[in-house]
């Protein structure tokens, strides 16, 4: 009786953590960013929301003014003076690389994602980064550069395969990602987006 007491209280919680744990984080944020942007706002003209209203403009702003060529110039300028900073260039170079993978056009997100071919029974999920480093690197055209991300954490492996050992997936790159973190727990039923 105890043993099945534990079972069903531990599919609640698993159940129920995704959830709270999404709507945490979202409380969290829009917490943080109200909070952040009160101090800005005068108290007469203040209410509940403004804060986040108000960021939302700021991004509005700053997604316009990101096509500016000078401020491209700008971005680009902090950037590398970021890349020279030892312990800086890191975070910031991992930082950047997650949001480019993320930051893939949809025509791109489909040949993207591919199956790396380990032996005939084993394959890898991977996310295809880069042509022109493989080439500068190995002066090798058939070699493409492939993120591995590791399965239940933050991190991976970018790998030089060349093109003879991938087969490209006909899905998206938040699914197959959502595989790979969850190992292979998520299905596959929504392949495809909008």
């Amino acid at each position: 009786m105890f043993k099945k007491i534990t079972v069903l209280i531990m599919q609640g919680l698993l159940a129920l953590l995704p959830i709270s744990l999404t709507f945490y984080f979202l409380v969290w944020l829009v917490t943080a960013i109200e909070s952040s942007l009160t101090p800005f706002i005068p108290e007469e003209f203040y209410y509940p929301g403004l804060g986040l209203f108000l960021g939302l403009i700021i991004l509005l702003f700053v997604g316009l003014a990101v096509n500016a060529y000078i401020v491209k110039s700008f971005i680009r300028l902090g950037g590398e003076l970021l890349e020279k900073i030892p312990v800086v260039k890191t975070i910031y170079g991992a930082i950047q690389d997650a949001v480019n993978l993320i930051n893939i056009n949809k025509q791109q997100k489909m040949k993207s994602v591919v199956s790396v071919k380990i032996n005939d029974s084993i394959h890898l999920i991977g996310f295809v980064t880069s042509h022109e480093s493989a080439k500068e690197l190995f002066n090798n055209d058939n070699k493409l550069g492939v993120y591995i991300p590791l399965s239940y954490q933050i991190g991976g492996y970018t790998l030089y395969i060349d093109k003879s050992q991938l087969t490209p997936l006909d899905i998206s790159v938040e699914t197959a990602m959502r595989i790979a973190l969850t190992g292979g727990s998520v299905s596959t039923s929504h392949k495809k987006d909008s």
